[in-house]
């Protein structure tokens, strides 16, 4: 029947298993010195900005040398962010960080009054660019147990480091809340490009 949700065991085989795709996510060596977690929501404009302004500067001078490692954290503030990032981590963990830098390059086309208002359809554009397939999708958007685990991990993450915005920075045992410059960043990160 059109429009149903896919039954389980349909979806439980177009998705990888919950614990892989609950995996850490993280960009650059795992050897680099310095670890740099980034709380973030697909639907912030401050993150966006940071993603699309700073992170290839940092990506060019500190993570391709080995300098710095990010470790990524899902910080869903809205459902459409919370869609979004499900479907990041449906797809495999190389494909998590250029995707969500992809969203944030197009951020307005997707997140915010796509055109027929729909933002999970625009979403599944977006998707489909990144691999995934309309099944695929529609397992993605419909899978409970994902979401569950995404506000779980979100909760635990509000309580242990009591994040109160996005985007937020912890290196070690410092945190900053909002957005950085590049040499804010390095000053943060106590790395020098």
């Amino acid at each position: 029947m059109a429009g149903a949700a896919l039954a389980p065991a349909l979806a439980d085989s177009l998705l990888p298993p919950l614990s892989a795709m609950m995996s850490p996510r993280t960009y650059g060596s795992p050897t680099a010195p310095v670890t740099v977690e980034e709380f973030f929501s697909l639907t912030c404009t401050h993150c966006a900005r940071f993603a699309n302004e700073v992170m290839p500067e940092i990506t060019t001078k500190l993570i391709t040398p080995g300098k710095v490692r990010f470790l990524y954290h899902d910080y869903p503030l809205d459902q459409v962010a919370m869609t979004a990032c499900m479907v990041a981590r449906a797809l495999p963990p190389e494909r998590y960080e250029p995707f969500c830098l992809a969203l944030f390059a197009s951020q307005n086309d997707w997140a915010f009054d796509p055109e027929g208002g729909n933002s999970t359809a625009a979403l599944g554009k977006e998707a489909l660019l990144a691999g995934l397939s309309p099944d695929r999708f529609k397992a993605v958007v419909a899978d409970d147990a994902l979401r569950q685990a995404i506000a779980a991990q979100q909760q635990k993450d509000t309580e242990q480091y009591h994040i109160d915005a996005t985007p937020t920075f912890r290196c070690g045992t410092k945190q900053h809340s909002g957005e950085l410059s590049f040499k804010e960043f390095c000053d943060f990160a106590g790395v020098k490009a």
